[in-house]
């Protein structure tokens, strides 16, 4: 039976620095007296009127068009929209949504109102639907009053609403005074309650970064004010700092989530672009580390250019779906092997456009380790574009702790869980404990061959500790063997997974396991530990499924062989070919002649 999450809240708070539950203290105490002012009708702050033409000379950052993609919604918007009336004039921190109410994600989703974003931004759209833009985000403001509602629940869906204020003003056509008016408030209201509800301390990571662009929106609209100019340096200060706590030196992320990279690579472009036009800040020191993130995401990505759903993925866009703020040009690297040192991971390239990739990272961003899933040596591959084994994704955060547990733990993943245990412990939906160490212990590469050998520690926290090695051989044929072997002396349960696209067609064929995907085949084989099974979409215990979106899950197949035997006594031996069955016997060969050197 799977247990619920340990309270979020008494986690972070028995984790909590003295500063940090001092910060949390006064941010409580603020909410008091703001609520306490607006219970008698008054407003909280004085907000300083604007000039109009110091709107007009600010310039709106570049939007780049990718797709014609719209907002997807991610839950019943009926059933949102009575979320939202159940709780419109309650104030925020009387709100804890319960199991029976909607992922508090998809409420949230709506309310970015990057609908209109796409309206007032993208080429084409005329002045009908600028229009209807305006509409939107007016009626949203008039709706949803000031730390009343679920959309003030997270500083972080404020700091992404105000740069719509803001290109609302800017691209809504016949903005009277009066909705100038309502929109400098929202935006003023917005920034003031940023500035005073910051993710920090154990909190930061995209959060922060996601408020500081409100900050810098909100002091740029307001910059002939002492407030607005406070913002501006308050949100380019914290986004200096962070740029180096966020993007790892190799360009990987530190939050160990590639959507979540994307998401603040984007924003920290959107940032940039704007400051520079409107000569707010010279952030041109930026462009290295942010350049070396392209890098990172261009070195995973296929054919298709999609990369794998490694990490939390909520589907978050920095701007709005099918559009991103003027990006830096980074080089795809060139080499047939790439390691990220400090993110984690291995890149090796083969012909017909085959991508194996090999995570030896850390966990995720300490001290809660958020976003990160145990995925501690789990491999992908793909081939000429299409995906054979992947990471199964997110499904939702919220109000499905049993499949919240099951997405981000070990056995959602291409690696080896032992005794039915993740390769850390969780705490709570966003909290991992005992966090694993993992490493890349040996590369080596021939002229058609590479070797890569990593280990992690975290079973060396079972009452009989257990070290997980793999090694994986690659040769540029097509042909993959993935070595399990482990360090320990008791017996132990070792159950061995490979997940593959929801989309494939499975077969056993001659002792192999045979995978379609879109006519691309490939053939998978346990040489001497057993066999595999093919499980698709059990629920008790949950097992073999898919998230391909947030909010969405589907069965999906997974090869999986379980044994109990001694540690030191227990390898799996797994071949991988593409195209067609290969010689086992002759690939492993090859395999223990050179992983003996």
């Amino acid at each position: 039976m799977i247990e619920g999450f340990k309270s979020d809240f008494f986690e972070r708070l028995r984790r909590a620095s003295a500063a940090e539950i001092a910060y949390r203290v006064r941010k409580k105490l603020t909410a008091r007296k703001i609520k306490a002012r607006l219970a008698k009708g008054r407003s909280p702050f004085g907000i300083p009127s604007v000039d109009p033409g110091h709107i007009a000379s600010l310039e709106p950052p570049v939007i780049t068009v990718l797709s014609a993609e719209a907002p997807r919604l991610i839950a019943d918007p009926e059933e949102i929209t009575r979320f939202e009336v159940k709780y419109r004039n309650t104030f925020f921190d009387a709100i804890h949504p319960g199991p029976t109410d909607p992922d508090i994600r998809s409420v949230w989703e709506p309310a970015r109102l990057q609908n209109a974003t796409l309206l007032l931004l993208c080429p084409g759209k005329g002045p009908e639907s600028r229009q209807a833009a305006k509409k939107t985000v007016l009626q949203w403001i008039q709706d949803n009053p000031f730390l009343r509602g679920p959309h003030y629940l997270s500083a972080m869906e404020c700091g992404l609403r105000v740069p719509v204020f803001f290109y609302c003003l800017k691209r809504a056509p016949d903005v009277s005074t009066e909705e100038r008016e309502v929109l400098c408030r929202a935006i003023y209201e917005h920034a003031s309650w940023i500035e005073k509800n910051l993710s920090l301390y154990a909190s930061l990571g995209n959060h922060t970064v996601c408020e500081c662009v409100g900050l810098i929106f909100g002091g740029a609209v307001f910059r002939h004010h002492l407030e607005g100019r406070r913002w501006v340096e308050m949100g380019c200060r914290i986004l200096d700092r962070e740029l180096a706590h966020q993007v790892l030196s190799d360009g990987g992320p530190a939050e160990q989530s590639f959507s979540y990279h994307r998401f603040v690579l984007d924003l920290y472009w959107l940032a940039s672009d704007f400051l520079e036009k409107n000569r707010l800040h010279d952030f041109a020191g930026w462009k290295e580390r942010l350049l070396k993130g392209e890098a990172f995401l261009l070195a995973f990505q296929g054919k298709d250019g999609l990369s794998p759903s490694i990490g939390d993925s909520d589907d978050g866009y920095a701007v709005a779906p099918g559009v991103a703020p003027l990006r830096g040009t980074a080089e795809t690297p060139q080499d047939w092997i790439t390691t990220f040192p400090d993110s984690g991971y291995t890149i090796v390239r083969g012909s017909g456009g085959l991508i194996l990739t090999f995570d030896h990272g850390p966990l995720g961003m300490p001290p809660l380790y958020n976003h990160g899933h145990a995925d501690a040596l789990a491999i992908t591959l793909s081939s000429e574009g299409k995906p054979i084994l992947v990471d199964p994704g997110t499904f939702r955060y919220n109000g499905v702790p049993e499949w919240r547990r099951y997405f981000k733990g070990t056995r959602a993943h291409n690696t080896v869980t032992v005794d039915e245990q993740d390769q850390a412990v969780q705490e709570t939906g966003f909290i991992w404990g005992k966090p694993y160490r993992a490493g890349l212990e040996k590369v080596a590469e021939g002229d058609r061959w590479v070797l890569l050998k990593g280990a992690h520690n975290g079973y060396e926290r079972l009452g009989s500790a257990v070290t997980h090695e793999r090694t994986v051989f690659f040769e540029k044929d097509s042909s993959i063997l993935i070595k399990d072997s482990f360090k320990g002396k008791e017996d132990h349960d070792f159950e061995l997974n490979f997940h593959l696209h929801p989309e494939a067609a499975v077969e056993e064929s001659d002792g192999w396991i045979k995978v379609n995907i879109a006519g691309v085949e490939a053939f998978v084989r346990l040489l001497e530990s057993g066999r595999f099974e093919v499980i698709r979409g059990r629920e008790n215990p949950i097992h073999g499924w898919c998230s391909p979106a947030y909010g969405i899950k589907m069965p999906g197949p997974v090869l999986s062989s379980r044994v109990r035997m001694a540690a030191e006594e227990t390898i799996f031996f797994t071949a991988v070919c593409l195209g067609e069955p290969c010689d086992v016997s002759a690939l492993k060969s090859r395999f223990l002649d050179i992983a003996n050197r």
